[in-house]
């Protein structure tokens, strides 16, 4: 066996096994047979980057995450480790240090009066925006949304939005996008 096969087969094997499946139920999952999966955790496998692909999917991962080294079972990220920018009136700060496929989860900061234009995302992606302190007011497909502390509000991603905060104090929200499967 070769070094990238075993850390394949044992990074695949602990990603399986730490979400709680069978080798049967992943495999179905990721579309591939019982057996290929079998060999993929054997760390003898060689497979096509048609079924890396699959499996990272099945797992959500990236491929690069089943082909790099494992990392420690935590990991701690301070404040201020991950990425943080400013996009109009609005601090957004990412809250998912690793990649997801499929998804991005981001606290933002709008300070009183401030204003954010949101970006659309591929054609038939979901946000969902929780407002966390204060209000903020979505326009999203040109109706106006007010939220206040615990409101969510689920919109088509894939069409203009902006955000604002009309009050006095600081408004908090996290916005969870969920990115239409591309075929």
């Amino acid at each position: 066996m070769n070094e990238l096969g075993e850390r394949l087969g044992r990074n695949v094997k602990q990603l399986r096994e730490t979400r709680g499946f069978t080798q049967e139920q992943i495999a179905k999952l990721a579309e591939v047979p019982r057996a290929t999966w079998a060999n993929l955790e054997s760390g003898a496998a060689n497979p096509t980057v048609s079924v890396l692909h699959r499996v990272a999917t099945a797992l959500q991962v990236t491929i690069e995450e089943l082909l790099s080294t494992p990392r420690a079972a935590c990991q701690h990220y301070p404040k201020g480790a991950l990425k943080t920018r400013t996009q109009g009136a609005a601090t957004v700060r990412k809250l998912l240090p690793d990649p997801i496929p499929g998804m991005e989860i981001d606290r933002i900061e709008l300070p009183p009066g401030g204003r954010m234009a949101g970006v659309p995302h591929t054609p038939g992606t979901r946000e969902y925006l929780t407002c966390e302190a204060g209000e903020i007011v979505v326009v999203a497909a040109g109706e106006r949304y007010s939220l206040r502390e615990g409101d969510v509000l689920a919109f088509r991603g894939d069409q203009r939005h902006s955000y604002a905060n009309p009050g006095r104090t600081l408004a908090v929200g996290f916005s969870v996008v969920a990115l239409a499967r591309v075929v």
